[in-house]
């Protein structure tokens, strides 16, 4: 019995490569399929938007989320065709590097609803993404609703020596933590963690009126303040 000899060439052959699989892929059904992923993307979109809480919002970023989404359904359309090409574009897309660093947890977290969601909209399981969507979106933007109290606040006031006691009389009914004090030749830099029971601040404006005081500054600290 003669043995089959294979060679190099035959890996290549159109029941392998499956090329024959890209016509079974229609204009109607791509459109459809971004379609989903910009209306999941956009419902990303306005849930991080509403349940922000970090330092400072940006715009940019909330759109990156939109078009993770439908780059990442893009993605799972064409590799989901050919098994070559899918591991193809692997090794591909591990050249990618994103040198932005990511410092609030959360932001990493719609990062990756965006990226799954795209990969079920991709592979065409259209109630996976829209069902787990809703359920995600309802679960942060409770757990955002849920906000802890007290109010907690960095006071950072500038002030000459003869003042300190002054300023001390000023908050001694309040709860506050001494985080730094910077000791100058004229100047000293006294940094207090506040909690207040509500958002009132008239108390800025008494210790700013109290001689010797040069400036004063009050920062709403959620824990991702940075000097």
């Amino acid at each position: 019995m003669m043995q089959d000899s294979y060679n190099f060439n035959d890996i290549f052959k159109k029941n392998f490569l499956n090329i024959e699989a890209f016509s079974n892929i229609s204009i109607i059904g791509v459109c459809v399929t971004l379609f989903v992923s910009l209306l999941i993307g956009l419902f990303i979109f306005w849930i991080y938007r509403k349940t922000f809480n970090g330092v400072v919002y940006s715009h940019n970023f909330n759109v990156t989320l939109v078009l993770m989404t439908m780059i990442t359904s893009l993605i799972i359309m064409t590799i989901s065709t050919n098994i070559v090409l899918s591991l193809g574009m692997v090794g591909a897309l591990s050249i990618v590097r994103f040198r932005t660093a990511i410092k609030d947890p959360l932001d990493i977290v719609f990062m990756f609803w965006a990226i799954s969601v795209g990969i079920a909209s991709g592979a065409k399981i259209f109630e996976v993404a829209v069902v787990g969507s809703l359920i995600i979106g309802g679960v942060v933007f409770l757990f955002s609703r849920k906000r802890s109290k007290p109010y907690t606040y960095l006071l950072i006031v500038h002030y000459e020596i003869e003042a300190y006691f002054e300023i001390k009389q000023r908050l001694k009914k309040m709860n506050y933590a001494i985080k730094s004090k910077v000791v100058r030749q004229e100047v000293t830099e006294l940094t207090l963690e506040l909690k207040l029971k509500d958002d009132n601040t008239s108390f800025v404006n008494d210790i700013a009126d109290i001689p010797g005081v040069k400036d004063i500054s009050l920062v709403h600290y959620n824990g991702d303040y940075a000097a």
